[in-house]
């Protein structure tokens, strides 16, 4: 029996990938640079980082001292979203499944034939032997599915019913593929109809939204100001989060966090949200948009809510206010690989 395990797991290691010179972060590539150097450096604290790289050698330069904690992939990549052409990882007989989607980037809104070879890279750099490994014609994102690690999977019809990405598949096809590559039990796909942030690349991923926080508790994003657009969409939204059942039976605890202030770039608003956040072994680090000395408004309410519903863990902050100038955060940089990973062969713990 598979089922796909909750990011609060315990985790082997964490995905990254540089960004490169040739690529849309260019213009202000030592500022992302900066950023990943402090995300990997922060992350190493509590696991290892898989860093794909264009240079190994200059990557090393980059991270320094953590470096240490790095095991590092040279592969050429179109952009850096790993949550989205990263492996998704499910468990079967309590080994590690490594399932390998197609990535076009986000229904051929950008070119993607890189990314979508990172995983073969891995695979032939030995990090995995070992692992099963599935290769999936079905287009299908991380950043677009979330799982409670006990057989509901909770997705969003807007981002798997958009155009080029699976043309003609309907809402039963995705419950079996899910019940067959994760687990999902039946009539446990919790399809949200509503929600979005504008100028989001994804159309609509779950990630952005809505998350799970434990089997009975989910935190989304919410929208205080009437005058916003995002108010209607998001109120929407929490609706239909409220008559979600658990596999109980019973009404899920709703945590809200605040729609982060509006910041622009280039003339655009971008979709800046806290539901972006990211499980490592023991914290979440958590995205901020506003001065990092000082914070804004709804980074201090976010970071509290974040304390107040996990309290076990520590809760970082992380200044995201450069990757979001793409569209991104947290969570879309990064793909987790569950502890079952190091059961296999030569796998990312034995470095």
């Amino acid at each position: 029996m598979r089922r796909l395990p909750a990011e609060w797991e315990k985790q082997s290691a964490v995905l990254v990938a540089l960004p490169r010179e040739k690529s849309d972060w260019s213009p202000y590539l030592g500022d992302i640079l900066e950023f990943y150097r402090e995300l990997i450096t922060v992350i190493a604290r509590y696991e290892k980082v898989i860093v794909v790289c264009a240079d190994e050698k200059k990557a090393r330069e980059l991270l320094g001292a953590s470096a240490r904690e790095a095991v590092f992939v040279e592969a050429l990549t179109n952009d850096t979203w790993a949550r989205d052409f990263g492996f998704i990882t499910a468990e079967e007989d309590g080994e590690a499944v490594l399932l390998d989607y197609t990535f076009n980037g986000w229904g051929a809104k950008f070119a993607a034939d890189l990314d979508d070879q990172v995983n073969s890279r891995l695979i032939a750099a030995g990090l995995f032997s070992g692992a099963k490994y599935e290769k999936k014609s079905l287009i299908l994102e991380g950043g677009s599915v979330e799982s409670d690690g006990a057989g509901t999977i909770m997705t969003t019809a807007t981002c798997l019913f958009a155009p080029n990405r699976n043309f003609g598949l309907t809402r039963e096809d995705f419950e079996r593929e899910f019940a067959a590559d994760f687990g999902a039990k039946r009539g446990r796909v919790l399809w949200l109809e509503n929600g979005r942030l504008e100028n989001d690349d994804t159309d609509a991923h779950i990630d952005t939204l809505a998350r799970f926080a434990s089997p009975e508790t989910i935190m989304y994003v919410g929208c205080a100001d009437a005058s916003d657009p995002h108010y209607e969409p998001l109120a929407n939204m929490k609706d239909e989060l409220m008559a979600f059942r658990t596999a109980a039976g019973k009404p899920y605890n709703l945590v809200e966090l605040p729609m982060a202030e509006p910041i622009y770039f280039n003339g655009e608003r971008l979709p800046a949200t806290y539901a972006n956040f990211l499980f490592v072994n023991g914290a979440v680090l958590a995205p901020t948009y506003g001065e990092p000395i000082c914070g804004s408004r709804a980074d201090k309410e976010a970071l509290n809510i974040f304390r107040e519903t996990f309290p076990n863990r520590e809760i970082v902050p992380i200044d995201c206010r450069v990757p979001i100038r793409q569209h991104g955060s947290l969570h879309c940089l990064t793909m987790q690989f569950p502890s079952i990973i190091s059961r296999a062969g030569k796998a990312v713990a034995t470095y």
